[in-house]
């Protein structure tokens, strides 16, 4: 029985992968560096300091420091994805736990908390900043089991890339996916999802519905909030 999930944030809850695409952009640029966007958007969810030597091969300090100015510059445009609120606060209510873990800084962590106006549904955070490896290592999620004395087989992670994909299986979790980030089912199945979905409505519904956790299949797009109103209200 599932008890807990471990949401990432960024590409998942809320619309920023192609803000931090931009920022990685600029910054590699700063630092007199350069990479396609097609694969700074490819390597989002990784922490900064492997993303740079996954595109670069080589470590830039520079470009590091530069991204947290870029995307600073670009937070003002980051959304919530519609649903987020709500299906954190539907899982909360439930009684599930529900955390953050994710590889940003905790100070972008908690702005898109504060944006996300959620506070009061999620048990705790765990940033880049509390663990010594980012994603696609395990070390947040471990962290994030080990503050809530989590156990693996009552734990899910919910994300949106590879990189997330990756983590949940190192620590021994299953992965559900959100076509959100930008990454297709074909290769969030690939990497190893237990199941994707096309949206966080269509993730919602399943979990209204009893088979979030259940089934390992993919709903495709159009499963949304007529869905979840059907099985929250269904007619008589």
């Amino acid at each position: 029985m599932t008890t807990a999930v471990l949401f990432d944030v960024d590409g998942t809850l809320v619309d920023t992968n192609y803000l931090h695409t931009l920022a990685w952009s600029r910054a590699l640029h700063d630092a007199g560096e350069w990479a396609p966007m097609n694969a700074i958007h490819r390597s989002i969810g990784m922490g900064g300091d492997q993303l740079v030597r996954h595109l670069l091969g080589h470590p830039s300090q520079k470009a590091v420091d530069a991204r947290a100015v870029r995307y600073r510059e670009l937070m003002p445009e980051a959304r919530p994805f519609p649903g987020a609120p709500e299906l954190l606060g539907a899982l909360a209510r439930r009684g599930v736990t529900v955390v953050v873990a994710s590889s940003s800084p905790r100070n972008e962590l908690e702005a898109m908390i504060g944006l996300l106006d959620v506070g009061d549904s999620i048990a705790t955070l765990v940033s880049g900043d509390d663990v010594e490896r980012a994603k696609p290592h395990a070390d947040v999620f471990e962290r994030a089991m080990q503050l809530q004395h989590l156990r693996p087989a009552d734990t899910v992670v919910v994300g949106d890339s590879v990189w997330d994909v990756e983590a949940a299986n190192r620590a021994g979790l299953r992965a559900v996916t959100v076509e959100t980030g930008g990454f297709g089912a074909a290769e969030l199945r690939a990497a190893g999802a237990a199941a994707v979905y096309h949206d966080l409505h269509a993730l919602h519904a399943a979990f209204v519905a009893g088979a979030l956790f259940d089934a390992p299949v993919d709903h495709p797009t159009g499963v949304g909030q007529a869905a979840i109103n059907a099985a929250l209200d269904p007619p008589a």
